[in-house]
């Protein structure tokens, strides 16, 4: 048992939340001392931001490896080393600090050399990566995100900046930052050493981008140097990706070859536009797309390569950012020709309390229900229904929200009851945990359908 597991059930109810930073500090320092600080002999490299970490730290990963070193990895989807990667079945992208320290430990027995760790808000407040010396910190981007647990949009920007200034004290060697978003200053301020990298401005840019179903093609130009990118994940977000492993493979000194060569190789990330085929007429992807800014950017993107119909399903979590419910319905009615809204991990809030906020959203540009807006609790039935609306090689079905992950979080037997509580992930008797798929649903909804 944990240290903050043995806490929690020694402490009343309500007293250890106001204490909990420090006891992850605690537990996490414990740790460090456990594994003997196993990063310390590794060169990390931390990836932060709204959406875009783990892609980023996928390509950073990739690009590496392929240049033959020894390359650690830690993200939301997947941990390992080189191409020995395992599924990260956890729904948190930071693991405890504990487990963080572990495998940090078994790649210094492996005689990793580099370490690519996507590291969130919540672990940079709870101190769940103490002891982490990192020398490179990247900055995706930053958008509206876990109002929920921060509070405010502020304490959250402060929270993502904490990653630059723990590199400044470990002698950052570079701080790398998406210079087209607005919040890129705030980054570079606690940044000794910069690289901003972008495509409307930065000292990294991307200049004649092709983008196409399948990727983009783009030149990256930076002191003089040029790079041939072609990437093969779909979107302008991903131009943007890739140019901050460019800045990486750069900065720790890989040839022009080994960077294009590595950012190529990535064929994609698991719940990052997935394409799903089992023979069906129309398109379906998978994306885990989860917040307003990654759905405004992905189905901006998607929309003009839809001729036919574009239906999005799609749900939001319950015991999260409440906000951006509406927000959510309202990007994705905008764009797409019918929407059909889901659960996603309801934890122990009533499913259709969710539906109809996001609802709320979509009515307000002009979707109506059970016309082109349609409310499918379950989300097996809701992937099913989506797949019975369209029909033509010109239709796409994209399922947002899942991606990657394993399980749906649904309310347990005393949800209702309990649910004043503070919340709980871990008693059965408020959310229960079913194993889930989002690409074995929809691949067997589409078998079904050719029956």
């Amino acid at each position: 048992m944990s240290f903050r597991s043995i806490v929690k059930k020694a402490i009343p109810i309500g007293l250890f939340e106001r204490i909990e930073p420090m006891g992850h500090l605690i537990e996490a320092i414990a740790a460090n001392i456990r594994y003997g600080f196993p990063s310390k002999s590794m060169h990390v490299i931390g990836v932060t931001g709204t959406n875009g970490k783990t892609t980023t730290s996928f390509m950073i990963h990739k690009m590496l490896s392929k240049a033959g070193l020894k390359v650690g990895l830690l993200t939301t989807v997947a941990y390992g080393v080189n191409d020995d990667i395992h599924p990260q079945i956890a729904h948190m992208t930071t693991v405890s600090a504990p487990l963080l320290q572990k495998r940090l430990a078994e790649f210094k027995a492996q005689g990793v050399e580099w370490v690519v760790l996507e590291t969130t808000s919540h672990a940079l407040v709870q101190h769940r990566v103490w002891g982490v010396p990192y020398e490179i910190a990247v900055m995706t981007n930053i958008t509206h995100e876990h109002l929920d647990y921060h509070k405010t949009f502020a304490r959250y920007v402060a929270a993502k900046r904490r990653l630059f200034q723990i590199a400044a004290r470990h002698g950052m060697r570079l701080g790398i930052v998406n210079a087209d978003d607005e919040h890129a200053a705030t980054f570079l301020s606690a940044t000794p050493n910069s690289l901003a990298y972008g495509i409307k401005t930065g000292e990294l840019t991307a200049n004649d981008i092709s983008l196409t179903a399948e990727g983009s093609e783009y030149t990256a130009e930076v002191g003089g140097d040029s790079y041939a990118i072609r990437c093969r994940i779909p979107g302008e977000f991903n131009v943007y990706n890739s140019l901050a492993a460019v800045a990486v493979g750069r900065k720790i000194g890989l040839s022009k070859q080994q960077i294009e060569d590595g950012i190529k190789s990535l064929e994609g990330v698991e719940g990052r536009m997935t394409v799903i085929d089992e023979g069906q007429p129309f398109g379906v992807i998978i994306d885990y797309a989860h917040t307003p800014d990654s759905f405004e950017k992905l189905l901006h993107d998607l929309r003009p390569v839809v001729k036919g119909k574009l239906v999005v399903v799609f749900g939001s979590a319950g015991r999260r950012d409440e906000e951006k419910r509406a927000v959510q319905g309202e990007i994705a009615a905008k764009y797409a020709d019918e929407v059909v809204l889901t659960e996603e991990d309801d934890r122990d809030i009533d499913g259709q309390e969710i539906m109809d906020e996001i609802a709320l959203g979509a009515e307000k540009v002009g979707k109506t229900r059970e016309r082109d807006l349609f409310l499918v609790h379950d989300r097996r039935e809701a992937i099913i229904f989506a797949f019975s609306r369209v029909s033509k090689k010109e239709d796409t079905v994209i399922l947002l929200g899942k991606g990657h992950e394993k399980d749906i979080l649904r309310p347990g037997p005393r949800a209702a009851e309990l649910r004043h509580l503070k919340q709980d992930d871990g008693d059965p008797e408020r959310v229960i945990s079913v194993p889930w798929s989002e690409a074995e649903e929809a691949r067997k909804a589409l078998q079904a359908l050719a029956k």
